[in-house]
């Protein structure tokens, strides 16, 4: 692959907690791996004052409790390349300190006057930035020549978190925004979910493997499920929480980006703006669903009180009487030529019965029983069924029939599991590493385009705006904590003739 540019990393709001735990310790780990830049700064910009060693022995402390190895003199090699400035990012007066440091590291360090923005700050603050880094004159993509080599033009890209957006009008917003300052070829929204090996890993089983292509779709494939619960409550993130519900802080954003690989048709080529047209198309394509169908496709629920928790609502800084979902289960079509009456039902929530992310392919059953009266030992023949663990673990699990040994005849159910982990002897990197690494190269493959975004927002608001009130009328204390969500979430699926996958 090709080494990334040279080029001096910017993070807004790096005294935040996703700073010290999960970038710098994701660039500690591609620096082990020699995947960064030789050419490659880091700049934290926040308010509090500190110096470059002072932050540096925070992070320090950090990526010895996060990073997968440490190694003392490693990462004395890589913080060289930290530094830290301090300022308001969202006052006009920063930015001149902020250019001139920017311009040094070019001199001093051959940046090449590229820079990486990371706003890693609330999201109100994103429109407010984004003007400032214009008006200061930063970006200059196609405008000027970079100072070492004339025969190439500097470039400026930015990354944002999630959320991108609290709905599809402030999402619209946001884009516009980013649109007036940076080409779409230069903006990077992130969702670190695209990072992880299972996801990617997605592509390659579809389509390097004859055996699952040809039945990905409505003919055999009964429906879908992409489920990502936690055993832990929301804890301290309450005033975060109550403003956003997890349809917002999960389906939206993560499980929607899964599905897209799971719906995608096959790209032309393995290349970022294939892979990004097939996922648009996906997403492009889910049903809306109307006002009159929301109480049939979706149960939303809040976590009761447990030994060690009081009930979500009421916890210090949720406002009193509030509605918002700490779980969800959705059921959404899409609309095209493959998946034409294939369900893909989405589920998430807080202090579940088991902390665990994966994909359900259900395949139908059989279309004629040849064995009647054969004892079986779920009681009749089954559909096949492809598991696709994302975490805790990563792995893949096949479902599939087969005689009993012995006599007399009789069927089961057995398993094939295949083990990222243990298969490949390979710890998994930490997901944002290489997502930055893509971004330091140009690589958009596993960044989400404004109308992935817009049109991911499209499909759920029904489910958070007016015309969710009927299903948030009884939504307080409806699940127990370390249950698998409120009855009404089975409910849904078993009068469609289906069940969760709770194993």
């Amino acid at each position: 692959m090709r080494k990334p540019d040279p080029c001096v990393l910017v993070i807004f709001g790096a005294s935040g907690d996703l700073t010290a735990r999960k970038l710098i310790p994701a660039l500690y780990e591609m620096r082990a791996i020699g995947a960064l830049p030789e050419h490659f700064k880091v700049l934290g910009v926040s308010r509090r004052e500190k110096t470059d060693d002072a932050w540096r022995a925070e992070l320090a402390a950090s990526v010895q409790q996060h990073a997968k190895r440490w190694d003392a003199e490693r990462w004395a090699e890589f913080a060289k390349c930290i530094h830290y400035f301090a300022g308001d990012a969202a006052q006009t007066a920063m930015y001149s300190g902020l250019e001139e440091r920017l311009r040094k590291f070019d001199e001093e360090s051959n940046t090449h006057g590229n820079r990486l923005f990371y706003l890693s700050v609330g999201p109100e603050l994103y429109e407010s930035i984004v003007q400032r880094i214009e008006d200061a004159a930063l970006v200059t993509e196609g405008k000027r020549w970079c100072s070492i080599n004339s025969s190439e033009r500097s470039w400026q890209r930015i990354i944002i978190e999630k959320p991108f957006g609290h709905d599809e009008q402030s999402a619209a917003s946001l884009n516009r925004t980013l649109g007036r300052v940076f080409e779409e070829e230069d903006i990077y929204r992130i969702d670190h979910y695209l990072g992880k090996e299972v996801v990617q890993a997605m592509l390659v089983l579809r389509f390097a493997n004859t055996i699952f292509e040809p039945v990905w779709n409505h003919r055999y494939i009964d429906h879908v499920q992409v489920t990502a619960v936690e055993t832990v409550g929301v804890g301290n993130r309450t005033a975060f929480f109550d403003s956003t519900g997890a349809i917002r802080d999960m389906i939206q954003s993560h499980l929607l980006q899964i599905f897209a690989f799971v719906a995608m048709e096959p790209p032309t080529a393995i290349t970022a703006e294939d892979i990004r047209a097939e996922k648009i198309k996906a997403v492009r394509a889910i049903r809306p669903t109307t006002p009159e169908t929301v109480a049939t496709h979706g149960v939303l629920g809040q976590y009761g009180k447990s030994a060690d928790e009081d009930a979500y609502v009421d916890l210090p800084g949720v406002a009193k009487g509030s509605t918002t979902e700490t779980y969800a289960a959705i059921k959404l079509h899409v609309d095209n030529w493959r998946w034409a009456g294939t369900p893909f039902y989405f589920r998430t929530g807080k202090h579940m019965a088991k902390k665990c992310t994966e994909i359900v392919v259900q395949f139908k059953p059989p279309a004629a029983n040849l064995f009647p009266g054969i004892p079986h030992q779920s009681g009749k023949v089954l559909g096949n069924r492809l598991v696709i663990e994302i975490a805790p673990f990563q792995q893949t699990r096949l479902r599939f029939e087969s005689k009993v040994p012995g006599t007399p005849l009789s069927i089961a159910s057995v398993e094939m599991q295949a083990d990222f982990d243990k298969q490949f002897g390979v710890e998994a990197l930490e997901a944002y590493g290489p997502l930055l690494i893509d971004a330091m190269r140009g690589d958009q493959s596993l960044y989400k385009h404004r109308i992935e975004v817009e049109s991911g927002w499209a499909a759920v608001m029904p489910f958070l705006d007016s015309s969710s009130a009927t299903i948030r009328k009884s939504i307080a204390s409806n699940y127990a904590p370390g249950s698998w969500g409120p009855a009404a979430a089975d409910e849904m699926m078993a009068r469609d003739g289906r069940a969760w996958h709770n194993e």
